[in-house]
């Protein structure tokens, strides 16, 4: 039911309508003659303050403004993926296509194509009862996704056709309650509303990204959080373009919320150009990109995120496995800080509103792994990976540290590792997961009974290794005793020939979790085997002038088919090191 009420202040993004009966806190109201969307986010007495989503330049006293009495709400149906949306669903190319290069204030696009035919084949038979997300049928959306079609009602299932309809044809009717609710390829959902589901899964199964720094000393967990925050440059968008193209999530939403125009044009560009690995087809084919760049007016860029988690729910909902990055949480957070301001509210750390904590926190809690609502049975999970741009760099400002209290894995970007050219710029110190003790069971079973073991001694290794560089600062290396240098070379062999690792390389850029274990147990071997040769007297210089050196620096070149080489230098640094022993 529309409501009609008039503009009566207006500051900014945040404006006040009068006169707006039967008014609900987060209803989406249509603003001035041009009718531009934005949202009930306070109301005080007959005044409703409103949030708006589009460049309020122009706006007058006295404009009408229309309520459409609904929550902000995001379409969800087949065509979803290998779009450009902006932060409140809308199609940034269709808008291209319509308005030019530039997005005209007010303009009105479907989110999803109404006119387009899609082929639906029904699983289930008329007759039976059905629960809420249960199957209904399937629409091939893309080359390699299968989309599911959920029933968003509990009843009888009176009618379902197989065949070619548009999103707004009737594909069945639904009995529940004495009413007859038709079935369409497509429902809408409240954005700030979480997909609900049957269970949540503790975090016992790993992401697999296919970065060695990653998976080894700060896994990630399939429905898990993890933050990267680090200074410009640092590498953040790099790192999670590489997480988004190698890890074994099925489909990707990435959300640029108040990135540099420049930036967001390149993941533009470039996402369409990358080739999904598993598949050989286009990676957009399972990728959903959100665009709010920093020159779009902040109340959007609060809302992507929320867009952003929604559509990932949906798909987790199919049963699939989904990764959302979300790039960066900082600009959104200024977004609230603005909004805010502009509502008079007291501030808290720093201007940022008081409540930043809460917001942070229901946004991440939204990830997991879940057993779905409905029948088939299916488990699906939503894994969030939110970047931080802390202003200079500083991780102590507020955004950083209340995503550090409520993310379990602490991906630490070092800008002076940047400038070494040492790539992925992660600091192997600094970072943290708190998930390494409850998905060491599957790395056991799956990977490798050691790899537990193999780990903690690298670790270990490279914490000796940072405790000695402070040494070496002062009295240089040749005054370390010969055991001690050695745990320098092969820390070094550590950084240099395992964390090291290039994104742009065709075979260096992935790695499965067997061949890290084979590469991570030669450089311990070599280690083991270094310490030993010294005990019997073996002078350092012959050590490190083993020739099955070289070979370890050159293992990450190794292909993913040719697992014995790296299993053959294990053999030869047994060998050559024999050989030493033995002289």
């Amino acid at each position: 039911m529309e409501t009609k009420g008039r503009l009566s202040r207006i500051s900014g993004p945040v404006v006040v309508a009068r006169g707006l009966e039967n008014a609900k806190l987060y209803d989406v109201v249509r603003v001035g003659e041009e009718k531009l969307v934005g949202e009930i986010i306070k109301i005080v007495g007959d005044n409703c303050i409103v949030q708006v989503y589009e460049d309020t330049a122009g706006l007058k006293p006295g404009e009408p403004v229309i309520s459409t009495a609904e929550p902000l709400s995001v379409e969800l149906g087949p065509g979803i993926l290998r779009s450009f949306y902006d932060g409140i669903q809308r199609p940034l190319q269709k808008i291209e296509e319509k308005a030019g290069v530039f997005i005209t204030r007010g303009i009105d696009v479907a989110p999803i194509d109404h006119k387009k035919e899609w082929e639906f084949t029904a699983t289930l038979k008329k007759g039976g009862n059905v629960e809420i997300g249960d199957i209904l049928g399937e629409v091939q959306e893309t080359e390699i996704i299968m989309h599911k079609i959920m029933a968003t009602v509990a009843g009888k299932l009176t009618e379902l056709k197989s065949g070619k309809y548009t999103l707004d044809d009737q594909i069945g009717t639904i009995e529940s309650r004495g009413k007859k609710i038709p079935v369409y390829l497509y429902h809408r959902w409240v954005v700030r509303k979480p997909r609900p589901c049957k269970e949540k899964f503790p975090p016992i199964v790993p992401l697999s990204t296919g970065m060695r720094i990653v998976d080894t000393f700060a896994p990630i967990a399939k429905g898990g959080t993890a933050c990267i925050p680090g200074p410009f440059g640092s590498g953040k968008t790099v790192t999670q373009q590489s997480l988004a193209k190698w890890s074994d999530a099925e489909i990707v939403v990435y959300v640029g919320c108040g990135e540099r125009g420049n930036e967001m044009t390149e993941v533009l560009n470039e996402f369409p150009k990358l080739v999904d690995p598993k598949s050989g087809k286009p990676l957009m084919e399972r990728t959903v990109l959100i665009a709010n760049t920093s020159n779009m007016p902040v109340a959007a860029r609060e809302a992507s995120i929320y867009t952003g988690i929604t559509l990932a729910e949906y798909y987790r909902d199919m049963g699939y496995g989904v990764s959302l990055m979300a790039d960066s949480t900082s600009r959104w957070a200024e977004a609230l800080r603005e909004i805010s301001g502009r509502l008079e509210e007291m501030p808290g750390e720093e201007g940022y509103p008081a409540y930043l904590a809460r917001k942070l926190a229901e946004f991440y809690e939204r990830a997991g792994r879940v057993k779905t609502l409905g029948s088939p049975e299916r488990e699906g999970s939503v894994t969030v990976i939110g970047a931080v741009s802390p202003p200079g760099g500083d991780i102590s400002e507020p955004v950083s540290q209340n995503t550090l209290r409520v993310t379990k894995v602490f991906l630490a970007l070092d800008a002076s590792l940047a400038h070494r050219r040492h790539f992925p710029a992660l600091h192997w110190l600094r970072s943290y997961s708190l998930y390494t003790q409850t998905l060491d069971p599957w790395y056991e079973e799956n990977v490798s009974p050691e790899w537990p073991t193999l780990r903690n001694n690298a670790m270990a290794l490279l914490q000796k290794e940072a405790e000695l560089q402070e040494i070496v600062q002062l009295v240089g290396p040749d005054a370390l005793p010969e055991k001690e240098q050695a745990i320098l070379q092969v820390a070094k062999m550590l950084r240099e020939d395992y964390l090291q690792q290039s994104a742009y390389h065709e075979i260096d850029a992935y790695a499965s979790m067997k061949k890290q274990y084979l590469m991570l147990r030669n450089i311990m071997r070599f280690h083991e085997r270094a310490i030993g040769a010294l005990d019997l007297g073996v002078q350092l210089k012959s050590v490190v002038g083993v020739k099955v050196k070289d070979r370890i620096g050159r293992m990450k070149e190794i292909p993913e088919d040719k697992h014995k080489d790296l299993e053959a230098i294990y053999k030869e640094i047994d060998a050559e090191f024999d050989t030493l022993g033995k002289e």
